[in-house]
């Protein structure tokens, strides 16, 4: 979210996510296959910290915005075993580092780096979802100036 963020507009960003930080986010389109791993690591029978089903988030979110993630998470059950707010740090270190099996992301740039370390999958939002019409009005202001 933040490539599509002018870097006048992310102290209004980070102000609003102070604001709403006991407001817990929206589900987005992986919200129900996260809250189902955290569901299967309960159901398995050694402590969490010794299960093979281990859930992290690799986000390129910073303070004061990581309150209202891990706010969101919790209201929806899911406890991350490691959370990493890279403030727009490459991710892939991280993936490497932590030797992550599978790594969801929502930008193609993120990705790119990502791929080369761990299989990766892209969160694709529904085409009226107000992030994908962001994108669209940015990528033909984009292609206007280009002309």
């Amino acid at each position: 979210m933040y490539k599509f963020i002018k870097p006048q507009h992310m102290d209004a960003f980070h102000e609003h996510e102070n604001i709403a930080q006991n407001t817990s986010m929206k589900e987005g389109p992986f919200a129900k296959f996260l809250i189902k791993l955290a569901k299967l690591q309960e159901r398995l029978p050694m402590s969490v910290e010794l299960s093979p089903v281990r859930i992290a988030i690799v986000t390129a979110r910073n303070s004061p915005s990581e309150m209202r993630v891990i706010k969101t998470l919790r209201s929806w059950g899911v406890y991350a075993d490691e959370a990493f707010f890279l403030g727009g740090v490459e991710k892939s270190n991280i993936l490497k580092a932590f030797r992550a099996h599978i790594f969801f992301d929502d930008q193609d740039v993120h990705l790119e780096h990502s791929s080369l370390v761990v299989p990766c999958g892209k969160v694709l939002y529904r085409t009226d979802s107000p992030l994908n019409k962001l994108k669209t009005t940015q990528n033909s202001q984009s292609k206007k100036t280009k002309i």
